[in-house]
């Protein structure tokens, strides 16, 4: 006999069926699930500052999949609207719910949120149980011999891998098992919370982006896992921007419309547990588990000695630099991708987020805030410890000695200027020589192009002047 009659099961960032812990936990436990999605305004609601739009359209993607996905086991995946704790506190009154079953998200936002539900179950004796289902290492776990969470990856990594990571449950199809524990019934809960459907959201946006870089859905993530074999060599490519040399799952990842289990399985039978894209998918959890630890990290730096850099933070450079016109192809053309498609190259991440910070000196952290508003792969953990990282100001960050030449960093990695034509047409028809030795030999005045907005070479030494400063004040 089940524990529970009734349970609500409340998807969050685990958008699947198969492998899904507190889901099958959830099965396991009830006699009715009742599969349900919670639009919560503070991160739906397109008037609210920051909306991302391209973060959301995936997301509406990734529910009509889910709900296709659950229709064909028999179930029904139903929608609301409202803060969590005042939909949940509903369907608790008028459902007949004894139990909730969720799976843990480790941000402050995400703490705050579910300990008001914790709350509220609490006072109604309903049972709550949440899982840890969206990384390899729960956080808090992995730690050294001194208890102390790591700050270093490579520590971090070498502890971690030895941890056995689960293999994924699947549903296997529609077993009857399955079938017999969803509700599809009427609910009883106020009309004020309910949504008929997706499609009733999608009005919401401000409009359809046809260029998002990857779109939502576990059927759109499948194929990729299963071509893996494709990227056996992601470690040569992944610096090159011009190739589509990057699995593109990292929204798939944030959202979760396969699993981390899986795709860590996926790479170890195709390509190797010595593969780079293993210890790609700690770096996600490094990052996490350092939020996790040290949540301060979201409104100061890691290394406290660098938050009160004097930060120049000139809005029209800012401006410059937020719609790709900054002189600096490189910088553009990364600023224009991700400005149109949600997306920008990793490799081109680190070198626009190090020209913000060290070239123009602004604080990293409004660099932080534009990329959480258009990346279609936000994670507030993981775009927290990028930005950090780059900015020298993170646990395992570069050392702030280290500062990107973009004249260089284009030259290197995209040495034919493919990636910069693509996305900076007003280059398209000069020859890659010519774009590489703009910095030197004067600019163009024929293009329609800005010039420089500063010299590389003489903001390089106000960097290294800005951080060695406030190095020698922190050691007084």
């Amino acid at each position: 006999m089940s524990r529970f009659q009734r349970s609500l099961f409340v998807f969050r960032r685990d958008l699947r069926v198969d492998d899904n812990t507190a889901l099958l936990a959830a099965f396991d436990m009830s006699e009715e699930v009742i599969p349900c999605f919670v639009f919560d305004p503070r991160l739906s609601d397109p008037s609210r500052k920051n909306f991302n739009s391209n973060a959301f359209q995936f997301l509406l993607e990734s529910l009509d999949d889910l709900r296709e996905q659950l229709e064909a086991v028999g179930g029904r995946l139903y929608f609301f609207s409202g803060l969590p704790e005042d939909v949940i506190g509903n369907l608790l009154e008028r459902a007949g719910i004894d139990a909730i079953f969720m799976n843990h998200d480790y941000t402050p936002f995400s703490f705050k949120r579910d300990e008001v539900i914790a709350s509220l179950c609490n006072n109604r004796n309903v049972d709550l149980l949440q899982f840890h289902d969206c990384l390899l290492t729960e956080p808090g776990t992995v730690r050294t011999k001194q208890g102390t969470p790591y700050k270093v990856f490579t520590q971090f990594f070498r502890s971690a891998s030895k941890w056995d990571v689960l293999t994924p449950s699947m549903l296997n199809g529609a077993s009857e098992d399955i079938t017999d524990h969803f509700y599809t019934g009427g609910l009883g809960a106020g009309e004020v919370y309910v949504v008929s459907d997706v499609a009733f959201l999608k009005g919401s946006l401000p409009e359809n982006n046809d260029q998002l870089f990857t779109h939502g859905g576990r059927s759109n993530a499948l194929p990729v896992l299963k071509s893996l074999s494709e990227f056996s060599n992601y470690g040569r490519e992944r610096d090159l921007p011009y190739i589509r040399g990057t699995t593109g799952l990292s929204a798939h990842n944030k959202l979760g419309t396969i699993s981390i289990r899986e795709f860590y399985y996926s790479v170890l039978h195709e390509l190797g547990r010595d593969h780079i894209l293993i210890s790609e998918l700690y770096w996600r959890d490094f990052f996490t588990q350092l939020a996790f630890e040290f949540p301060e990290v979201f409104r100061h730096a890691f290394k406290r000695k660098f938050d009160d850099l004097e930060w120049i933070n000139d809005r029209k450079l800012f401006e410059a630099w937020c719609s790709g016109n900054t002189g600096f192809p490189i910088v553009d053309a990364g600023m224009r991708q991700l400005n149109s498609t949600g997306y920008m190259h990793n490799r081109v991440r680190m070198i626009v987020a190090s020209f913000l910070v060290k070239d123009l000196h602004i604080d990293w952290r409004w660099g932080e805030r534009y990329f959480a508003s258009k990346l279609v792969d936000y994670d507030p953990c993981v775009n927290n410890g990028n930005w950090q990282w780059a900015a020298s100001t993170g646990a395992d960050s570069q050392p702030y000695f280290r500062i990107f030449n973009p004249w260089r960093q284009q030259k290197k990695f995209d040495r034919d200027c493919e990636y910069i034509k693509e996305w900076v047409p007003e280059l398209a028809d000069v020859e890659s020589p010519d774009i590489h030795k703009l910095e030197k030999d004067g600019w163009l005045e024929v293009l329609n192009y800005p010039k420089p907005i500063v010299d590389h070479s003489k903001e390089r030494e106000m960097a290294l002047f800005m951080f060695k400063s406030a190095s020698q004040i922190a050691d007084v």
